[in-house]
């Protein structure tokens, strides 16, 4: 356990990059369209490029924020945001490697997509959460940690799924960098619950009662529905998910007990 947030900087700063320049030059692309691709997990991967390569507006949003002026949560939103977005170049270039060519200009099309309803509720966010100062940053951090663990277990499924080789290999090196991240949340956020009751109970209320899946607001709901119902379909895949996520989430000072994450994911996947 960490003591303090610079223990997490620290070592989350000490932490190699599985995405290393090694490990890009090992990647078989030339062998992708040797093994067939399941189209049913095409939006699947179109989802997951443009939730990666979203994270610099959900960088913006915090940098307008008391917790995006924490020095610690600062320093590691500038390294996350770089390795999201190569996350998803990379996951661009398989689906184009797997026979699914994407615009030059995908990302500013996936970006221009963004419902209206998430770019004014943008604006209005950092007014909200700035009333609660620095005792907002406990809920930022869960939510962080929530949507990391989900993303985690998401490729985790995705490569067990679909059984392609190279997606696996791209997939697991990728995972590898999701679960530092998770980490660095989950640390962060255990060390900001423990400071007061009132970071706890706000935390512990702002999660239960409007947490959604990750992506969704800057994806439609039916593209997050999809990917749910894709990857955690059925007793089984809610089990999974409830073990690796949820089950985490609980661990965490004030969420013991808290089934939201885990109720809403099975209201989609049974």
């Amino acid at each position: 356990m960490f003591e303090t947030e610079s223990d997490v900087l620290e070592w989350y700063e000490n932490q190699p990059r599985a995405i290393s320049k090694e490990f890009l030059d090992s990647i078989p692309w030339d062998e992708v369209r040797d093994h067939p691709l399941n189209p049913a997990f095409q939006p699947v991967l179109v989802y997951m490029r443009d939730v990666e390569s979203f994270t610099e507006i959900y960088y913006e949003e915090l940098l307008r924020t008391p917790t995006g002026k924490n020095p610690v949560i600062r320093k590691f939103m500038d390294r996350w945001s770089g390795e999201e977005n190569q996350h998803g170049d990379l996951l661009n270039r398989f689906l184009n490697e797997a026979g699914y060519p994407t615009s030059e200009c995908w990302m500013q099309e996936a970006k221009a997509a963004i419902p209206f309803r998430y770019t004014f509720e943008n604006r209005l966010y950092p007014l909200i959460t700035n009333c609660f100062g620095k005792s907002f940053s406990g809920a930022h951090m869960v939510w962080g940690a929530i949507n990391e663990m989900t993303t985690l277990q998401g490729y985790r499924r995705l490569w067990s799924l679909a059984g392609h080789p190279v997606l696996e290999k791209l997939l697991r090196a990728i995972a590898q960098e999701e679960a530092i991240h998770s980490h660095f949340y989950w640390s962060i956020a255990r060390l900001k619950l423990e400071q007061s009751g009132f970071t706890r109970n706000l935390s512990r209320f702002i999660i239960g009662k409007f947490w959604t899946p990750v992506g969704q607001g800057t994806k439609p709901q039916q593209e997050t529905d999809y990917v749910i119902s894709t990857l955690f379909k059925g007793e089984e895949g809610v089990e999974f998910f409830d073990r690796n996520v949820n089950q985490r989430l609980e661990q965490l000072p004030g969420f013991d007990g808290l089934g939201r994450v885990t109720q809403r994911i099975a209201r989609i996947a049974l």
